[in-house]
């Protein structure tokens, strides 16, 4: 024995018809909900990564520069910080600020940056030659 759904007649056709598909749709918008959520959450995953990078760059680079090594405080930034980094050296007397900017996630999010400070004090006889905007 069979059992099938009456069917009735309404204003706009058969009842039932006008639902095919309906779930389709809603498992497509679903999906594309869950893809842009998904790609936010790994969009902030990745900017919070870069912006640790550049906090241990510029920690590592105003240590480097406390000492009075320029080459290497730059070979830090170089290595450990994101792709295109800056490094910005400022020195008041004989403190000494650095800063690391980037782009958050390689330049995928458009007008965000990411930027770590780090301060240090240059050890006595160490003359540190630091110019903003390097």
């Amino acid at each position: 024995m069979w059992f099938t759904m009456p069917h009735v007649a309404g204003a706009s056709g058969w009842v039932g018809q006008r639902d095919r598909g309906a779930v389709t749709v809603e498992a497509a918008m679903a999906l594309c909900s869950l893809v842009l959520v998904f790609g936010a959450v790994l969009s902030g995953v990745a900017a919070a990564t870069d912006h640790l990078r550049c906090a241990d760059a510029a920690s590592e680079a105003a240590r480097m520069l406390s000492r009075g090594d320029r080459e290497r405080a730059e070979e830090a930034v170089r290595l450990l910080a994101p792709d295109g980094a800056q490094l910005d050296v400022e020195q008041r007397g004989r403190e000494i600020a650095v800063a690391v900017r980037a782009d958050a996630a390689g330049g995928l999010l458009p007008g965000v940056d990411v930027r770590a400070e780090a301060h240090s004090e240059a050890e006595p006889g160490v003359e540190v030659v630091g110019d903003a905007g390097r």
